[in-house]
């Protein structure tokens, strides 16, 4: 059979890969292969995508929607009773305590951001306004930095960079950058280039660094202090990019020498010299590009550890120039910052439109009139991802109404009152919504490649129909707009703009009319589709000289028609957006970035060293990227060709201390909880810590594989501002079994 165009979806960078469709049926994903007409990818692919099959075609996926019976549980029933019965829980929820108390978790997992467009009309029909994301326990500490200092998000050119740095981040093995191996291999080879890694492990990327600054777990403020102490003392800043560009540059100053090199150097456990050669080569280069990423984003400081990444290449004028940081234009504009909201029980700070993750449980679980009592989650597995899963379990048992829309039975899944089986990412037309490239932005809307089996329905349908049932949208108002569908795509943007400008009750339902009408014309593979043309005329509004430069030319509405029917024509994906580097601006009321940010200030000055706990004398990193480990989608553990057992990685000194040797085990102990642990001895860990992949401990018909990790950490461990979780710092206890 043909090879056809599709992604992979197990980390952010979806790079375009053909699928070789096989076996019975043709149902089979047989081989794989980097797609070179991808313009973003260009043929570009690790090893994982290699093992979707077990995605597409795990014997176990759920086929009929399920409810749960008193004994705890579940039984299958008709999808017309589900729709029903849901519509009229949520709905009596809403009428007796408010559509606020109605919590919404997820919107699309990775590569699988189009049911997130489609939840918005049953959100809007049942008042929901609380929500979250992975992203709230990863990105918002970053978001709320950069909404504050920039005004928008920045991402880094390291395909031309002289000096490439990564906090917190092996792109070896967890990409997010183009052609990460690639890029990787091309800085180490280059003797006019630096790579510059600060990581606890020896990783991959760590090893082809010039300099890996091995600093001791969750200390990387103070090394990126020390860093900064450096740049200031040595006058290695850009003078002229901060007079013009920035404000408050004699603030910080002020504050960074709260703290000496020596100091930050004794805590971090560096030599002072390895810290000044690192901040000189910066200090010195033509062009420097950051990245930070979950090594220090789920770690202690980790949202001032974002200000201070942020003035490390700020003060050094690496911005808005070949090789620095630029500012992308993704098809949907994204929040950053403080909203200026909390939540309703807990107070907790809402950044980017996120309820904090480990304040989810606290919400539902407080004896307050305004505790949330109902839950939607949707293509994400919240009770194994987020900390403390047994009180995560807690609560969802607490709910009035619970409802899972997802492919498996997940741990979350297993906890809800109703669980609707959706279609593959395979088998219904899929986007992502992390298109972050510079200059040339691309975006893919991928075809089904399969029809779904009997049962499961992709949400846009499930959303669709839960829309009709809880009465916000009728045949009435589909009609006229299905009708202007078949006379083409012209006819039918002007008919929808027409229809919900002047209706905000339609307004709130677009993405489900969009389903019902334009859906309806689209070819079969491509329906769920539909929801892209308002992103498409949104995004051509807004930024109509980069579509125009992509070739869509015309009025915006008309360039934004024109890019739809290019991704419906081009499953390979589409260049979209053509930026310049004279376009990358500071977007904050200023104009210029605000480097005293008198918060961060603060707590700069008011920084003290770590403090140890003698009970708990190692550091774990609970949900460490390694070679096959992504998100928990696929969940048959035999995907895995390396480390399908997820042992726990361990500095040889240290096994040899508790008498363990390589294939034995131990016993890990954490303040929140205990498990037993496979043992694989690495001289990749320092001395007193020890990690734990992610991904592991799904529970699957066929055996569980490794530790779930987030059965040993704990809501109560979390940033102070953003309340990201601590999950690479977790205080714990080994010892030998047997």
């Amino acid at each position: 059979m043909a090879w056809k165009p599709t992604a992979c979806i197990l980390c952010e960078c979806n790079c375009g890969i053909e699928v070789e469709l096989g076996g019975e049926n043709g149902r089979e994903m047989v081989r794989f292969r980097g797609d070179k007409r991808h313009p973003a990818s260009k043929g570009y692919a690790c090893e994982k995508p290699h093992r979707l099959n077990f995605y597409q075609n795990d014997p176990h996926r759920l086929t009929t929607p399920l409810r749960r019976r008193p004994d705890g549980s579940h039984e299958p029933i008709s999808w017309e009773v589900a729709i029903r019965e849901v519509a009229e829980k949520l709905a009596a929820v809403r009428d007796n305590h408010g559509g606020t108390k109605i919590f919404y978790y997820g919107g699309g997992g990775q590569g699988n951001h189009l049911p997130g467009a489609y939840a918005t009309a049953t959100r809007k029909a049942l008042g929901s306004r609380y929500r979250s994301s992975a992203l709230a326990q990863e990105k918002t500490g970053e978001f709320l930095v950069a909404g504050e200092m920039l005004g928008t998000m920045t991402r880094s050119d390291f395909e031309h960079c002289e000096v490439a740095v990564f906090l917190g981040k092996n792109p070896w093995q967890s990409h997010s950058i183009p052609h990460a191996r690639v890029t990787l291999k091309a800085l180490a080879k280059d003797p006019a280039r630096t790579l510059i890694v600060i990581d606890p492990r020896r990783t991959k990327t760590a090893e082809m660094a010039d300099i890996h600054l091995q600093l001791a777990p969750g200390t990387d403020a103070w090394l990126l202090l020390g860093m900064l102490r450096v740049l200031v003392d040595e006058d290695l800043v850009d003078h002229g990019f901060l007079d013009a560009k920035t404000r408050g540059f004699e603030e910080v100053v002020e504050a960074l020498r709260s703290h000496s090199l020596a100091e930050c150097a004794a805590i971090c456990e560096l030599p002072e010299d390895q810290i000044r050669e690192a901040a000189r080569r910066i200090g010195t280069a033509t062009s420097v590009a950051c990245f930070e990423d979950l090594g220090v984003q789920m770690n202690r400081h980790s949202t001032l550890v974002s200000y201070l990444d942020r003035l490390l290449w700020l003060l050094t004028g690496n911005f808005g120039k070949p090789g620095t940081q630029y500012t992308p234009k993704p098809l949907i504009p994204w929040i950053f910052g403080d909203t200026g909201k909390r939540s309703p029980v807990t107070g907790a700070r809402i950044i980017s439109g996120l309820v904090p993750c480990n304040h989810i449980a606290d919400e539902i679980l407080a004896d307050h009139p305004d505790r949330y009592r109902a839950m939607i989650v949707e293509a994400a597995n919240p009770a194994h991802s987020l900390a403390d899963s047994p009180r995560f379990r807690e609560a969802m048992a607490a709910l009035d109404v619970s409802v899972v829309i997802d492919v498996a039975m997940t741990e979350t899944a297993k906890c809800a009152d109703y669980v609707l089986p959706a279609s593959t990412q395979f088998e219904k037309a899929e986007a992502t919504f992390f298109n972050f490239e510079f200059p040339d932005n691309a975006f893919q809307l991928r075809p089904a490649l399969f029809t779904p089996p009997d049962g499961p329905l992709p949400e846009a349908e499930i959303h669709a129909r839960l829309c009709e049932a809880l009465g916000a949208i009728s045949e009435a108002d589909i009609a006229p707009l299905r009708q202007a569908a078949e006379a083409g795509l012209p006819a039918f943007g002007a008919a929808f703009m027409q229809a919900v400008m002047s209706d905000r009750r339609l307004s709130g339902q677009a993405p489900v009319l969009l389903y019902r009408t334009l859906g309806e014309v689209l070819p079969p593979e491509l329906k769920e589709g539909a929801v892209l043309l308002a992103l498409c005329v949104q995004f051509a509004m807004a930024n109509p000289a980069q579509i125009g430069r992509a070739g869509f030319a015309g009025p915006p509405p008309f360039a934004g028609l024109a890019l739809f029917q290019k991704l419906l024509d081009t499953p390979t994906g589409v260049v979209f957006s053509r930026s310049e580097w004279s376009e990358v601006a500071i977007q904050t009321p200023s104009g210029k970035a605000e480097l005293a940010l008198p918060e961060f200030l603060d707590a700069i000055r008011e920084l003290a060293p770590p403090a140890a706990d003698p009970a708990y004398p190692f550091v774990l990193s609970a949900g460490e990227r390694r070679s096959f480990t992504a998100n928990t989608i696929i969940r048959d553990g035999d995907w895995r060709k390396k480390g399908a057992s997820g042992a726990l990685r361990i500095h040889p000194e240290d096994a040899s201390a508790l008498g363990v040797s390589a294939g034995g085990q131990l016993r890990i102990t954490t303040r929140r909880g205990s498990a037993v642990v496979d043992v694989e001895i690495s001289e990749s860990m320092r001395r007193g810590h020890v990690s734990l992949p992610n991904g592991l401990g799904t529970t699957h018909p066929d055996g569980t594989r490794g530790v779930a990790p987030n059965e040993l950490t704990s809501t109560e461990d979390m940033d102070p501002w953003a309340g990201t979780p601590w999950h690479k710092s977790v205080p714990a206890q080994l010892e030998a079994v047997g």
